[in-house]
């Protein structure tokens, strides 16, 4: 029987007559299109096709999709084009293949880059039809059946690939079977000899432990039938290979701590049963407290419903079971497949949809606020953890989020708006640190206040792609205005030489600029001054040329005016860490290509190869009462005494400044070299500090750290 006939007799069963030969025809036109061709393991190409079509009619998959299975690889690998797929079976069909149609006519500069464009692709088409990545999943499914036909790199590419994205989107979607399946089929390619070793003492360990799995066993049912239980299924449960070496590798566990525990599944009914079981289970057993989950009241991100609890069962082995509805179990197996699997569960259809669409909607916010496709694959792996933690709002609605996850993660799940403006957070109705890691259950109330913006410090800790993606957008407009506003006064200050103002300029002027520059428009113009890619003096003489404007006597011999520092600039202006500035300080600047301006003191030795470049070195100058606190590293040497660190904590906290950073180290057993970073307003405050620091009599020496030319500068 050839591939197609058992897939027209499995189709048969719950299609119409009409459909079957729709799924003939395309069947049909591939077999024409592949003609000849043949895969690695020499069989004909139409044999992958039609098998993926069969994989998902074993999921009762609907017609276009089936068809769209049969035809995936007809627009990549031969000359029918995406017209002629839509001409002969409608749109709806093509547009199922153009989501798994790889970008085969763009030149991508690595394969890294190819991957990401082409991931990107399928997801924005299964963003619109969620039956794209049906196709795709099947579609990975029996390449990785087949692989072993294919060279070793490439093995072991496509393995790294299904482990890393496929096989998490399709926990994500709730589809258990594919995911077991392609986790053990990508772990036996890239470590056969570990697979094998594995596979041998997983074997070898459920044949010694026969006896004792069905005392377990009988013990369950008859405590479930002693208590009337109607209609309860009470079978084993084995862990895959995949899941007992990443529980190996990733908690350092010897594989008889792993296989000592035995998993059991018992399907009920209906939901009342379950906790009926759950009591009946719990008095036979005693449970182990903290290992009790109730993911039937609160379901898994992916909507996996279950009740789990770990048991003290005979001999004082660890019992694993699991407690939930055939209903349950059939979305526990396929997920997002439930809905065309089984059509007439409508709440199954509901949850499923409902939480893929909630998932994938969260992915095109996430692609919106990625700069390219490589950030924005990154941005979706993180979004595949799969645990989660659970907690809940002042109102008392559940969120999910990846384990791991902290109060700013919450607040963009939330909405943008929240997450863009929070400044502290409330864990159980106290405050809490921002990053501190969630746990399930906490009630999670978040402050926010309307001037506040997101801190470039927040990506240190947040893990969800979305807030990640949102804070680096936010960022980087955030960079974009303020470059802007630097550029365009870097700009009038070069032109004041020539006697010239930007708002007196003819707009023409500045558009024969722009097309000169091969710029967008005269904000980018701007933003590119702004940030150190172009040279404000150099735009200025463009300018006057193009006027026909020379510069004056009087110009040719004075500077530039100084450039008002005013402490709230943002990303554009940054101050050096080599000789950290504070008002008052003598400062020059650099304009340093992608960073903008880097102040530094007039006397920094970084400066010394720049002060005779007037085009990249600019006089600054602070404005008046800046109402900020800069860093000051200090060096003391200290008496070692028994407390003589608090008392010089103490000394700078009674001048109102904090400590940022200290490092102590002991030169001998009478001294201590002290490197401390304190928080100053200006000059003033910086001497008041140094005073308050030397009255002390255990400070020796108090001196403001000189920067030397092995210094970073910012």
């Amino acid at each position: 029987m050839t591939e197609f006939q058992i897939l027209k007799d499995e189709v048969s069963q719950f299609l119409s007559r009409e459909q079957v030969a729709d799924i003939e025809k395309a069947y049909q036109f591939a077999k024409n299109a592949h003609g000849s061709q043949v895969r690695y393991s020499g069989e004909p190409y139409i044999t992958h096709p039609v098998t993926v079509a069969h994989i998902l009619a074993q999921m009762r998959m609907d017609p276009q999709t089936l068809m769209a299975a049969i035809l995936h690889d007809v627009v990549e690998d031969t000359s029918f084009t995406q017209e002629d797929i839509n001409e002969q079976f409608g749109t709806e069909v093509g547009d199922l293949v153009d989501g798994v149609t790889k970008l085969a006519q763009i030149h991508f500069e690595n394969v890294a880059q190819a991957q990401a464009e082409n991931f990107r692709k399928m997801v924005m088409a299964m963003a619109s039809d969620i039956r794209v990545i049906l196709v795709k999943l099947a579609d990975r499914l029996h390449n990785m059946r087949t692989l072993s036909a294919l060279p070793p790199a490439k093995r072991r590419r496509i393995s790294l690939e299904t482990l890393d994205i496929f096989a998490p989107i399709a926990n994500r979607l709730g589809m258990h079977a594919f995911r077991v399946e392609l986790e053990d089929l990508g772990f036996a390619t890239l470590y056969p000899m570990r697979y094998k070793i594995l596979k041998e003492a997983v074997a070898k360990a459920r044949g010694n432990r026969k006896e004792i799995i069905e005392m377990i066993h009988q013990q369950i049912r008859d405590a479930i039938k002693r208590n009337n239980i109607p209609s309860a299924t009470v079978s084993g449960r084995s862990k895959h290979l995949y899941s007992i070496y990443k529980k190996m590798h990733e908690r350092h566990l010897s594989f008889s701590e792993i296989m000592d525990v035995y998993g059991f599944r018992i399907i009920v009914d209906k939901v009342d049963t379950c906790y009926r079981v759950l009591g009946t289970l719990h008095n036979l057993y005693k449970p182990i407290t903290q290992r009790f989950k109730d993911y039937i009241a609160i379901p898994k991100i992916n909507g996996y419903q279950s009740l789990h609890t770990t048991l003290f069962g005979p001999y004082g082995v660890p019992i694993e079971v699991q407690i939930r509805t055939e209903e349950m179990h059939k979305m526990a197996e396929n997920g997002i497949a439930a809905h065309w699997l089984y059509k007439t569960e409508k709440r199954v259809v509901n949850e499923a949809q409902m939480r893929a669409r909630e998932w994938l909607n969260t992915i095109l916010e996430m692609d919106k606020s990625s700069r390219n496709s490589l950030e924005f694959i990154e941005n979706v792996k993180s979004d595949l953890f799969p645990d989660e933690v659970y907690v809940f709002t002042p109102k008392g609605q559940i969120i999910e989020l990846p384990a791991g996850a902290t109060p700013v993660d919450f607040a963009y799940a939330i909405h943008s708006d929240v997450g863009n403006t929070c400044v502290a957070v409330r864990l159980d109705k106290r405050l809490s640190p921002l990053s501190t890691p969630l746990v399930s259950g906490q009630q999670v109330e978040i402050i926010t206040a309307p001037g506040a913006r997101p801190n470039s410090a927040w990506l240190n800790f947040v893990i969800t792609g979305k807030a990640k993606s949102k804070i680096k957008h936010f960022l980087k407009k955030q960079q974009r205005e303020e470059s802007i506003e630097l550029g365009k006064i870097l700009i009038n200050k070069a032109l004041q030489l020539y006697e010239l103002e930007l708002d007196t300029l003819p707009e023409s002027t500045l558009e024969s600029i722009i097309q000169q520059s091969q710029l967008e428009s005269i904000s980018h113009l701007f933003e590119e001054v702004g940030i150190g890619n172009r040279v404000g003096m150099l735009v200025a003489k463009q300018i006057a040329e193009s006027l026909g404007k020379p510069m004056t006597v009087a110009a040719q011999d004075a500077t530039i005016a100084p450039l008002i520092i005013k402490g709230t600039e943002g990303l554009a202006v940054r101050y050096a860490t080599c000789c950290h500035p504070i008002p008052g300080d003598p400062i020059t600047g650099i304009i340093k290509t992608g960073l903008g301006v880097i102040v530094h003191i007039t006397q920094c030795p970084q400066l010394l190869p720049y002060l005779q470049n007037s085009e990249q070195c600019i006089p600054l100058l602070w404005q008046d009462n800046i109402q900020k606190d800069f860093p000051v590293n200090l060096q003391i040497d200290l008496a070692n005494r028994r407390g003589s660190l608090a008392s010089l904590a103490l000394a700078i906290s009674e001048t109102e400044s904090n400590i940022e950073n200290i490092r102590a180290e002991e030169t001998d057993r009478y001294h201590f070299n002290v490197d401390v970073t304190v928080a100053v307003r200006n000059r003033k405050h910086l001497a008041r500090i140094m005073r308050k620091v030397k009255q002390r009599k255990d400070v020796l020496r108090v001196v403001r750290q000189k920067p030397t030319l092995n210094s970073t500068e910012e």
